[in-house]
């Protein structure tokens, strides 16, 4: 799963990922991430983190 998250307080949004895996139908593991988004000056890439277009 992934999702950026705004309007919390913080000058940057936040770029999150989490990952999970199940064993017999439960949550065995879980791992999670969380970025601030990069603006288009800052993106090494020229690409936004997330979608197709920087944040406005």
């Amino acid at each position: 799963m992934h999702g950026r998250f705004s309007g919390n307080g913080r000058p940057a949004a936040w770029v999150a990922a989490d990952v999970v895996r199940s064993e017999d139908g439960q949550l065995a593991e879980h791992w999670d991430v969380l970025q601030d988004e990069a603006t288009q000056a800052e993106s090494k890439s020229g690409l936004p983190m997330f979608g197709n277009r920087f944040p406005a």
